[in-house]
């Protein structure tokens, strides 16, 4: 099985959320978020440990603090006994977090924290990226979801316990993190030194586009996130809006109850938003209290797309019509909830305690969704960075040379060929690209000609025009707006 575990990147501290689909900050929560004591069912107690469970834990302590070579701390030792204990369930999503970590995680729900903004999770020893959080130094760097971190300033994160890797890139304001990146398609690692800086994480935008188009943006499933999506639904709903595009691309999930909240919204009174099943194989349904909308709507998700935003696509999918533009999502489907209190030291632990399934009952975990119509996008938006210490020129070949090439081709240089040989075309193509950023017009691909490039793409796959996912979208629920009005 593998050996996984969620967190995201911080400044002060390591954050644990995103892909969690979490029940509630502390306590126990139902699966549909009433809390215990108000008529929901209670969690199985135990009597903790036995007698002989007791004595060996206990005799291993003794152990340790009378013989070990150098002074212990009797608290580390505690928290890794804990921490041993979440790491032999084998689960990616149940993990202890000490006091410091525990009141991050709490931000984060509230829809507030500090970092460099990449949710993560650990597979196999390797860090992984679940996704980039939008306007973040990650996302404005180029992280992609599923990147593999090798290290953090020359640090390997190899086989390291995820809140340790993450810990490794703890820092002030300011400073950098130079991160190398595995990613599927390069053979060769990737540089990124990215600046850490404070994560502001407003989780839903909103625009009205033409023919009475609007788009919702949903970065993160929060505490705040539902109030904050019908605020913007109603103001394009008062603005006439006709069509409705719902985007959770890298979205890496959050809270329950408010997916369910907001998917009300949109599927009709009775019918099924999700399934949730505990461990005794009992199902408790979540049937919408709302009612639908009389305008078509889409929902777009990539491979960054996860838990709550899974939800969201299933529910809107099969309950309510709506079709699905991109990329498979993620495929994250367990559910979790957060213990504090019971610990009494601030520190907390997460379980996943069910499994939540599509109105159909699909369990998605490990799979995704495919969507209705799969959509890609430009190639440059996925091109590995230049290695800057290489100055790239005629007559070399090089996957340095094709990311080149594919990002001259992207703004639109035409260096006629994206295989990685510099010719006379590609090196003409550097010239123009030159010349337009005011840099001395070499035909050579220096360190500043790199960074001028890869600043350049960065406003390009910024810019909605580009957006291929976007676009296709919009396009689709004009076509439906188009067939409704002649079918009257």
């Amino acid at each position: 099985m593998l050996k996984k575990s969620t967190a995201a990147f911080m400044i002060v501290a390591a954050l644990l959320c995103g892909s969690i689909l979490t029940l509630g900050v502390t306590g126990y929560v139902n699966v549909f978020g009433q809390a215990a004591g108000e008529g929901a069912a209670p969690m199985v107690q135990s009597s903790g440990l036995g007698a002989k469970e007791s004595k060996k834990l206990g005799t291993a302590l003794d152990l340790i603090e009378s013989n070990y070579v150098e002074a212990v701390d009797r608290d580390k030792l505690i928290d890794g006994a804990v921490n041993g204990m979440m790491e032999a369930l084998g689960d990616p999503y149940s993990n202890y977090m000490g006091k410091e970590t525990a009141e991050k995680f709490e931000e984060s729900i509230e829809g507030s924290f500090t970092g460099i903004g990449a949710e993560v999770s650990s597979e196999n020893g390797k860090v992984v990226v679940v996704s980039p959080i939008k306007g973040s130094p990650a996302e404005k760097s180029g992280i992609q979801a599923k990147d593999i971190i090798l290290s953090v300033n020359g640090e390997s994160l190899e086989g390291l316990e995820l809140n340790m890797a993450v810990s490794k890139i703890r820092g002030p304001k300011g400073s950098k993190a130079t991160l190398r990146i595995q990613r599927a398609g390069s053979v060769e690692p990737l540089e990124y030194v990215i600046t850490r800086d404070d994560v502001k994480l407003e989780t839903v935008y909103a625009s009205m586009e033409k023919d009475g188009v609007g788009v919702i943006e949903v970065t993160q499933f929060s505490m705040n996130t539902g109030e904050r999506f019908a605020e913007e639904l109603e103001k394009l709903e008062k603005k006439g809006m006709k069509g409705l595009v719902i985007d959770v691309r890298n979205d890496p999930g959050g809270v329950l109850p408010v997916v369910i909240e907001m998917a009300e919204q949109f599927v009709p009174k009775g019918k099924a938003i999700v399934q949730v099943e505990d461990k005794n194989k009992q199902r408790e349904v979540s049937t919408s209290k709302g009612s639908s909308k009389p305008y078509p709507v889409v929902v777009l998700m990539n491979k960054g797309s996860a838990s709550a935003s899974e939800i969201l696509a299933g529910a809107l999918q099969q309950s309510a019509g709506a079709k699905l533009i991109g990329e498979n999502s993620f495929g994250k489907g367990t559910v979790q909830t957060s213990f504090d209190k019971q610990l009494g030291d601030g520190s907390l632990l997460k379980i996943t305690i069910a499994k939540w399934l599509t109105p159909d009952g699909t369990w998605i975990h490990g799979k995704g969704i495919k969507p209705d119509i799969a959509v890609a996008q430009p190639d440059y938006f996925s091109v590995a960075p230049i290695n800057k210490s290489v100055t790239l020129q005629y007559n070399m070949n090089s996957t340095d040379v094709k990311n080149a090439q594919t990002m001259l081709n992207g703004l639109g240089y035409k260096p006629g060929r994206k295989d990685g040989y510099f010719d006379t075309e590609t090196k003409n193509a550097v010239k123009k690209f030159q010349s337009t950023a005011k840099l001395p017009v070499t035909g050579s691909i220096d360190a500043k000609t790199a960074e001028a490039l890869e600043a350049a793409l960065i406003k390009a796959i910024q810019d909605p025009v580009n957006d291929n996912q976007r676009n296709r979208g919009i396009a689709e629920v004009q076509k439906e707006i188009t067939a409704a009005a002649s079918n009257k």
